[in-house]
């Protein structure tokens, strides 16, 4: 064989051994995109939950003014909930506010008129429906990250993952309150 061939064969292998390379990077990206999309995703789920609890802080003000403690940590959770960052941060952050809201919600069995209320009870529709497509978008998320975990954990993405910058996501993990969270607020006429 001459050393032009040799060389050529040479060059076949290493561009073929690059577009190799570029694959596995590009399959990488691909589920990382996927992952960041779908936290974009319950974060949008997130902000219109957080958007509805003033409007029911207002309306429980106007029946149970004097529960002033449960109003305020309420507004307290929500704030807290709004500077999280990342999904762990997020998930205690929200799981505090879900929880604050539920005593709000229990404030109503002890005032009928606000029970009543239309508006309450609008809001109280609203949220369970956004509680179900949060629970979705958790599925979701937490899906996507398995999915570019196990991406990167096999090989040939393994040799190459760290070096890329690829490096293993966390879920969507809801602790010890996954079960009073992924129920939908109780809506009781």
């Amino acid at each position: 064989m001459s050393s032009t061939a040799i060389i050529l064969t040479l060059i076949a292998v290493l561009v073929a051994i690059a577009f190799w390379i570029f694959s596995v990077y590009n399959s990488l990206v691909v589920l990382r995109q996927r992952v960041e999309q779908s936290f974009a995703d319950i974060d949008v789920q997130l902000k219109q939950r957080r958007d509805l609890v003033p409007n029911l802080v207002e309306t429980v003000k106007g029946y149970a003014s004097h529960e002033r403690g449960t109003l305020e940590e309420v507004v307290k959770a929500r704030n807290a909930a709004m500077s999280a960052q990342g999904p762990a941060q997020t998930a205690a952050a929200e799981g505090q506010l879900t929880a604050t809201l539920r005593s709000l919600f229990a404030l109503s069995e002890a005032y009928p008129d606000l029970k009543a209320n239309t508006n309450f009870q609008q809001l109280q529709n609203d949220l369970a429906d956004i509680e179900n497509k949060l629970a979705a978008a958790r599925r979701f998320f937490n899906n996507a990250v398995q999915e570019y975990n196990t991406g990167i954990a096999r090989i040939p993405a393994l040799w190459f993952a760290a070096s890329f910058g690829f490096t293993r996501k966390d879920f969507y993990d809801l602790g010890e309150q996954r079960v009073q969270l992924e129920e939908a607020p109780s809506v009781k006429f």
